[in-house]
């Protein structure tokens, strides 16, 4: 798995662990629907500012992110 499809999938496993939909989690980053939606699907690459912003409204480290089994 690349790294893209890795954070994809942590951002989509700290999610639905928080219990939010993908419209809240955009509503907290600041971003929109389908911009986190393709970032959890692997197909947009993230910007670091966007990966602090992820982690801030998850409640996370931003490094977690990017680690398998988070």
């Amino acid at each position: 798995m690349d790294l893209v499809q890795l954070l994809g999938a942590n951002v989509r496993r700290q999610r639905k662990l928080k219990g939010m939909s993908q419209e809240e989690l955009s509503l907290r980053a600041d971003m929109k629907r389908s911009y986190v939606s393709d970032l959890e699907r692997g197909t947009r690459n993230p910007s670091v500012r966007a990966l602090g912003r992820l982690a801030d409204a998850l409640g996370v480290e931003a490094s977690s992110l990017l680690r398998p089994g988070e």
